[in-house]
């Protein structure tokens, strides 16, 4: 699939009388470009293809969500025409897509482009601009920075949040922990990595083996070979879908059965457990902040049901154990509700306004207890998880809802 080809475009009515448009003050209130009076065009930038291409039924699931929108009349009687690109997970090819995103369809803003390396790619250039990089799909540390990157705000629980909770897990229930841990080598990988070491606090020598591959490397069977032999009996996984779903394999291969803990972006049932090995998987530790569509604790939940009758009628081929369809809705919702807020005024300085003034708001799939909360100086939405433990063929949750915290 070329990166230059739109994989997904939801064609909003009046689209091409209104092409021409950069800049308009119709009846309605004030647009920026993207925005007339019967459409708002929304770019975004998946990996369909390449090493992360799991994720790339974010990118689906969010076209079929704003499509259910605009079958029922839209944003403030605005369809949506959402523009999504492939960029295969390479920084150069997502900058080509955000210039073309910004530059040739003039969308009103870009919402949800995936990755960490990919958007710490463009951050500079979309806040030069002054285009909205909006719930990038990516939980560095780095998007709550309103200060200096007014135009970048996250969506998901940080990574170094992440982290905090799994080092106050270990420090409190494997006292003779030796870790050993598996990273990304990327901002990403780092981030988490950052998040462990600080964690554990005056305990960061716990860690006895640290190994780091790259995403263009076929196996991290290697890796694998090299932690084991250090004698840890903890494993933290900081990987995407392909390279957890290869670390719980080849972790089995080996016989090696430590304390293992998997990062949250890679806890899909559907898109890494279930490849793996349900046997395989037995006991895994992670956390999560939305609810999983594989726990029949959810099965009459009200918000559920929605989603599931979602599914059914716009991705009736999808996955549903597949975690990714969960977030999508859910962030998609988060975007669409700050585009109801905005009202008639949809300009880039508004929305970014209501972005930055959600208040104990719910998208319906949070976990009880959770909600997003934003301010001018707090662009970090989601804040808290909780622990669960792999079982069977489902997570299953076990403590507290927390935050990353230390003490907390």
């Amino acid at each position: 699939m070329s990166p230059n080809r739109p994989v997904v475009a939801l064609a909003a009515i009046g689209l091409l009388a209104a092409a021409g448009a950069t800049f308009a003050q119709g009846e309605a209130g004030q647009y920026d470009p993207g925005v007339t009076d019967t459409s708002i065009k929304i770019g975004n930038i998946m990996p369909y293809s390449g090493p992360a291409s799991a994720y790339g039924v974010i990118g689906t699931a969010e076209a079929a969500y704003f499509r259910e929108i605009n079958d029922n009349g839209g944003v403030n009687g605005r369809k949506i025409n959402f523009i999504s690109y492939d960029d295969s997970y390479s920084p150069p090819k997502t900058v080509e897509q955000a210039r073309k995103l910004v530059e040739d369809d003039e969308a009103l803003l870009i919402f949800n482009s995936l990755g960490t390396p990919t958007n710490t790619a463009i951050q500079k250039y979309m806040n030069l601009k002054k285009v909205p990089q909006l719930f990038v799909a990516t939980g560095a540390t780095k998007w709550n920075d309103p200060k200096e990157f007014p135009w970048t705000m996250g969506w998901q629980p940080s990574y170094q949040t992440e982290a905090h909770i799994y080092a106050k897990y270990i420090l409190q229930n494997k006292p003779d922990a030796k870790i050993a841990v598996l990273y990304q080598n990327d901002d990403y990988g780092k981030d988490y990595l950052k998040g462990l070491e600080d964690g554990l606090g005056a305990k960061a020598n716990l860690i006895v083996a640290k190994q780091s591959y790259d995403v263009n490397e076929p196996t991290i069977d290697s890796e694998m070979v090299n932690l084991r032999a250090s004698g840890a009996n903890v494993f933290v996984d900081i990987a995407t879908p392909k390279f957890a779903a290869q670390s719980i394999t080849k972790a089995n291969e080996l016989n090696w059965h430590p304390l293992f803990i998997l990062n949250n972006v890679s806890s899909s049932v559907g898109g890494v457990i279930k490849p793996a090995g349900f046997d395989k998987a037995q006991g895994i530790i992670s956390a999560a902040y939305l609810k999983d569509p594989t726990d029949p604790q959810w099965k009459d939940d009200p918000e559920m049901k929605l989603w599931t009758a979602f599914m059914d009628k716009y991705l009736p081929n999808a996955d549903k154990s597949d975690a990714n369809n969960v977030y999508a809705y859910a962030v998609a919702r988060t975007m669409v509700q700050v585009l109801r807020h905005c009202g008639d005024d949809l300009s880039r300085d508004n929305v970014m306004k209501h972005a930055a003034n959600l208040r104990d708001y719910d998208p319906g799939l949070l976990l009880p207890g959770i909600k997003v909360n934003t301010s001018p100086t707090e662009f970090a939405p989601i804040q808290q998880l909780q622990l669960m433990r792999f079982k069977g063929q489902t997570w299953e949750r076990f403590g507290t809802v927390q935050s990353g915290k230390i003490g907390s």
